[in-house]
Order: C-alpha cells, then structure tokens, then sequence
C-alpha cells in the first residue's frame, strides 16, 4: 500500500514497535506501520512526511472534540490476544450516534467494497463467522446511499472491546518526483523485483522455523543472501531492464521504499502509482537511531525533517547512514482507482482505517468518538498496521494531496470506540445490557 503516517519517531529511532504510542509525542507522531498481507513481515514501515515536490506542509492543528464517555469497564486483561476474550459490552443504539449522512454514505460504499472478504475471511477476532456478514453484505448491494444510516441501524449493533478507551493516528498517501523514463533530474533508478530472487520456506525443513522464511540468490551452488542496498546503489543490478521509472531525489526514494508504495509526479504533472513487489529480504535498520546514538541530530532535530536535512546538508555521509539500512523494495506499477489495504482493495481516504485484526474484524465497520473532530465517525477496517495493535487502535486513511498531508501529519487523538457488528452478535457470544450515551449533533 502507497501511504505515509505522520512523523514516526518510533521507526527512525529505532526498529519496528509493537506497542501503543504513548500521549507523550510529539506534534505529528504516528507509528510505524507494515504493508499488506503481500509485503514481508519482517520489513516495518518508517511513515513520515517527507520533503516532497511541492514543499512540506506543516501538521494541522486538531480541531478539539469531546469524545463520548465509554461505558465503564476493565481494560482487557494482560495478555489478552483477541477481542472475544478482551470482555465485552453492548454499546449504545447506532441511531444515537453522531453519524452524518455524507459520513454514512462513504462507509456504505466502503463497507460494500470489503463484503466479498468479510464473507470468506476467518475472523482473526473470535467475534464472528463469515456467514454472520451475509445478510448485511445481500442488503447493501441495492441500499440507497442515501439512507445509508438506516442501512447501519438496520443491519449492526455497537459493541464495546474492553474498556473502549481508543487511540487513533493517520497515515496518507505519499507523493515523490519521479518519471517513467531517464531524464536529466530523474536519474534514481525505481527497480522492479528481479527474478533471481527466491524465498524459501525454512519451516519445510525444520518445525522449529515454521513460519520462518528468508531470500536470497543461487550463485554458483550456494544459496546466499541478495544484494544489500549498497550493491544495488552501486549499479548491482543495472542492465537487465528492471527499472520501471526514475526518481528525482535518493532521499525521498529511500523514504517512499521504507513506506513500501505512493506516487511518482513528473514534470508534465502525469501521475505514476507504484506498489511493493518484493524486497531483498536482507537486515531493517531504522537509520534514526543511528544518527541519534552518534549525536548527528541537534537538540529538537529528532524529527522526519531533521532527518531529511542532516542527510541533505551531509550528502556522502547520508548515503553511507542509508545504506546501513541493507533492505531494499522492489516496486510495480498499480492501476486502479487508490493504493490498496490489506484486503487488496482499494481504500478510501476519510473512510479507510488500518486495525489490528485479532481486535477488530477485516472489513467491519467501527465508530470513533475521539478528542479531535476530524477522527470522528465510522470508519470501515480495511489495512493493518506493523503497530497498530491492541483493542481500539485504528489508524485513520486520508487520501492524497496536501491537505491529507497536513491532517494525517497531526493526528494522534484519544477516546472512544465501538464496533459494529452484525446485530445479534452480541447475544451469540454472551455480553451485556445495552447501555445509554447521551446525543450529541450529528456530524457530516
């Protein structure tokens, strides 16, 4: 998928993390985050906004919202693994939530989208079967959007995972300089993947290293580890016809791979999406810690814009800092309407969010009532995320362009969230009462 989050400090100064970001961060920090099914587990994303074409729009500041109280309850007990054994309640009525009807129409449309897998998919939650979506999923196939509240109040009821205490970050789509052919300023090759790359599964020859897997190259009759980063900088793959465009700038290529897709803007303004095809399978090394551990960064410089000006003010020791990171991702040219969620479909700025899928199921829709207003209302579950992990932690999709820019850039807000499950759910699995919330004016 072709998206960047705001300024993921936890990433560049370090190796992917699994945890929550703590409300101690600064403006613009959003975790790491992992690509689809497709892209390597092992090969964390460092999100961040970059120094782009068309300059570097400063994160937006939030618009304060006061979120709905979550119905009181214990916070999932330690260790917990899935949703169905996180402690579940009954939420309030959908019809009493603050859902504005262009909001609605966009998760009915999104929601349509996701039925196909919601239907067929193993829900990693506990919450549900795939036979439990199909009634909705028959339904919105010929709902009117313009009734989509009545769709939702129909079809789902609220539940609370836990203590519904949420968190909610935001990530976008990156947009670099780039051109389909070599030209005078585009001159970085963007490589797809070679075929000399294999994957073996280790887990065929030992049960211990089940689900194990590493890449690498045959030469001669040895198997041994592919071309780092370096080797490929240093012209290892050059002709043998694998680049599918041209970059303008090393940096803002080495940023867009560690994202793993986005869009290449030439200079007569067409656009190019690329996506991850496949990486080198060799060693992740966020580069942030290193310059921090070295004392390269100045004091309020541990940024993704510190980053960004150390190496350009420092060109042969920046590209000697990259290439200690030894991965490397090999891209395709992606057709279609937006880059695509872990779902392999498309996702859909202001509706899209990534989830962790043990907590919320793939496909399924979730309420936020958060202490920014722009992450409240419904948002369909459609990526997942290397740290977007635990009950209640969704990190919200915003599309493309500046604007999308500037919102995912701050956006780190706190409150409430409910998931919307087939109506009956509840009841199958056991939980509470419904409870009351007080009604606040919709949103649009």
């Amino acid at each position: 998928m072709r998206i960047w989050g705001g300024v993921a400090l936890a990433a560049l100064l370090g190796a992917c993390s699994g945890g929550v970001v703590p409300h101690s961060v600064e403006p613009g920090y959003t975790p790491p985050r992992e690509a689809p099914r497709e892209r390597p587990r092992e090969m964390p994303r460092e999100s961040g906004r970059v120094s782009e074409p068309h300059g570097n729009p400063a994160a937006r500041q939030p618009i304060p919202a006061t979120p709905l109280a979550a119905i009181p309850a214990p916070a999932a007990p330690a260790g917990t693994l899935v949703a169905a054994s996180a402690g579940l309640l009954a939420g309030p009525a959908l019809d009493s939530l603050p859902l504005g009807d262009a909001a609605a129409a966009r998760a009915l449309v999104a929601y349509r989208l996701s039925c196909p897998s919601l239907v067929r998919r193993t829900d990693a939650s506990g919450l549900t079967q795939g036979r439990d979506w199909q009634p909705s999923c028959d339904a919105a196939k010929a709902w009117d959007e313009r009734d989509a509240r009545g769709f939702f109040a129909r079809w789902f009821e609220t539940v609370q995972v836990a203590d519904g205490k949420a968190q909610a970050t935001g990530y976008y789509e990156p947009e670099i300089a780039g051109s389909r052919h070599r030209r005078p300023g585009y001159e970085v090759p963007v490589y797809a993947k070679p075929d000399d790359i294999i994957e073996v599964d280790l887990g065929q020859f030992s049960a211990d290293m089940k689900g194990k897997r590493i890449r690498g190259r045959v030469a001669g009759k040895a198997f041994i580890p592919y071309y780092d980063r370096k080797e490929i900088d240093q012209g290892a793959l050059e002709g043998r016809g694998l680049e599918i465009a041209w970059a303008a700038d090393p940096i803002e290529l080495f940023f867009l791979q560690i994202q793993g897709s986005g869009r290449l803007r030439g200079p007569d303004g067409q656009l190019m999406r690329i996506g991850f095809a496949g990486q080198n399978g060799r060693e992740y090394v966020g580069i942030g810690a290193l310059m921090r551990d070295r004392g390269l960064l100045k004091p309020g410089g541990a940024s993704m814009q510190g980053i960004i000006a150390y190496l350009r003010e420092h060109p042969e020791e920046g590209r000697g800092i990259m290439w200690e990171n030894k991965s490397y991702v090999f891209f395709q040219e992606l057709k279609g309407a937006g880059p695509n969620g872990s779902l392999g479909l498309p996702v859909t700025g202001q509706v899209s969010a990534a989830v962790d899928p043990k907590f919320i199921p793939l496909g399924a829709p979730v309420f936020l009532s958060m202490d920014r207003a722009e992450a409240n209302g419904l948002w369909i579950a459609q990526d997942t995320g290397g740290a977007i992990k635990g009950p209640n932690r969704v990190d919200t999709f915003w599309g493309a362009g500046d604007d999308a820019r500037a919102i995912a850039g701050g956006m780190n807000a706190r409150g409430t969230a409910w998931l919307l499950l087939p109506a009956g759910t509840l009841s199958r699995l056991g939980g509470g009462p419904i409870a009351t919330v007080p009604t606040p004016q919709r949103q649009r």
